[in-house]
């Protein structure tokens, strides 16, 4: 999902970048008024470093393209939306610093996507399933957020006119929809294994 230099107007690449502002201003100000914040650094820290490994390590796929996943949907269940969009951000830095993956331009974009939108639909359908069913919610929150950025980048690549819809649909969705299942069900496992082994982490303020 990573979107490079040059792809998308500069009055586009504003308008994401606002948004991306504003999203930061309003993270550090609920953190601000959040209990135990040192151990949720400790752990915003280590999601960002393992969503940089998780998201930049290439794994072979039936559609002959790498999958490279997210890690972000497991941060949103775990300490909140906010916390998913800034791992995201931070992950997304690193990433273009060290691996020259994505951009600057497009970085508010990239946010958008793999961090606002992710973040807070992995967070809505977790928080409207999981009353139901716990492990449903994960795995459907984790589906949902990927299924929705995945929309979500499609729209952005639309306003930018570098693609066509039916490219894109027939591309991006089934591609993603498959790695959202994987990770959805890999989320189910890990935080089943922390809610019996590291229960408090799951009881930190969700942000």
């Amino acid at each position: 999902m990573h979107l490079p230099d040059g792809i998308i107007p500069l009055w586009q690449v504003a308008v994401y970048w606002i948004i991306v502002l504003f999203t930061l201003v309003l993270y550090f100000f609920k953190a601000s008024k959040s209990q135990k914040n040192d151990k949720r650094l400790i752990l915003t820290s280590l999601f960002a470093a393992g969503s940089v490994v998780a998201s930049s390590v290439s794994i072979p796929s039936p559609f002959g393209v790498p999958m490279h996943f997210f890690l972000i949907p497991l941060v949103a269940i775990i300490l909140g939306p906010l916390s998913g969009f800034l791992v995201a951000f931070l992950c997304l830095i690193i990433q273009f610093f060290l691996l020259g993956m994505g951009g600057i331009t497009t970085l508010g974009g990239n946010a958008l996507t793999m961090g606002l939108v992710l973040s807070l639909s992995t967070y809505m359908f977790y928080k409207l399933i999981s009353d139901l069913d716990e492990r449903l919610g994960i795995f459907a929150g984790t589906v949902m957020g990927i299924v929705m950025a995945t929309i979500t980048q499609v729209v952005i690549l639309l306003f930018a006119e570098v693609a066509t819809l039916e490219m894109l649909m027939t591309t991006l969705i089934p591609f993603y929809l498959f790695i959202a299942v994987i990770e959805g069900a890999a989320n189910v496992f890990i935080i089943s294994s922390i809610s019996k082994v590291k229960p408090e982490i799951l009881k930190l303020d969700k942000i």
